[in-house]
């Protein structure tokens, strides 16, 4: 376990680091997730490991501190997680990042460029939503005031997210649940996709096969990022489907070079 100091008043990112083989490879989970739970095997699967594999908690997420003054937008995570990965000695790392993590990483890579090599985006956000009372996820989650989510309306987020879900969800402070589900939803200006569209470092997406064709996948290939289908999985990529998604991450990792 390592940690940084990442804001003024002293609060802390964690991660769980393995040892290896540069360069530095960074993963990060999604909403109310967290990264040694949802990516612990792949880092070690025969296909991925061997690499300094850095595996980060978002802050207000898994063993990261959890601060109520934090405002938890997509900018603020990625410049926190910038500090914690400068303090670590990090400099032009590969990230796996799924989920939000995936809209935090290409919101880092366009504000701290030096940290980035290469981008695998595991079913990431990269479109504003709507939010939708009921509905899973941060839309279901945005769809709530702030004070109507933290006096009650956590409860029914946790009956929806299940058992598998909540069992990271409920590590995650309320209020960083709360904040970063409504910025996430809400998205950037300009857009996540957009910001993809115009980095330069060699990046890929993958999504799951039953999930159809990826909406604006000719733009994405056209400015250079790999869409990859994945059989055989929800969501959850890396743990619905294992080995296909090492097999995909490590081609994304070694084989795809991007725009040229």
């Amino acid at each position: 376990m390592r940690s940084a100091a990442v804001t003024a008043e002293g609060d802390r990112i964690r991660w769980v680091e393995l040892p290896g083989e540069e360069p530095v490879r960074v993963y990060v989970h999604g909403l109310g997730a967290s990264s040694p739970g949802y990516f612990a095997a792949s880092a070690v699967h025969p296909l991925l490991a061997g690499r300094r594999s850095l595996l980060v908690d978002l802050l207000g997420h898994g063993y990261s501190d959890r601060p109520e003054e934090f405002s938890y937008t997509l900018e603020a995570h990625a410049d926190a997680l910038a500090a914690a990965l400068t303090e670590a000695g990090v400099r032009g790392a590969e990230f796996i990042a799924h989920s939000m993590g995936g809209s935090v990483a290409v919101v880092l890579a366009g504000r701290h460029p030096y940290l980035v090599s290469r981008l695998v985006l595991v079913d990431a956000n990269l479109d504003p939503l709507t939010p939708a009372p009921g509905a899973a996820g941060s839309s279901g989650i945005a769809a709530y005031g702030e004070e109507e989510f933290l006096a009650g309306g956590w409860a029914r987020v946790r009956d929806r997210a299940g058992a598998h879900w909540w069992a990271t969800m409920r590590l995650a402070g309320r209020t960083a649940l709360y904040r970063s589900a409504v910025h996430l939803a809400a998205g950037t200006a300009p857009t996540v996709r957009e910001q993809l569209l115009a980095l330069k470092v060699p990046s890929s997406f993958l999504l799951p096969a039953a999930d159809g064709p990826l909406a604006g996948a000719e733009a994405l290939e056209a400015a250079g990022v790999r869409v990859v289908s994945v059989p055989d999985c929800g969501h959850n990529i890396m743990l619905d489907n294992p080995e296909g998604f090492a097999r995909a991450a490590a081609t994304a990792l070694t084989g795809w070079r991007g725009r040229q």
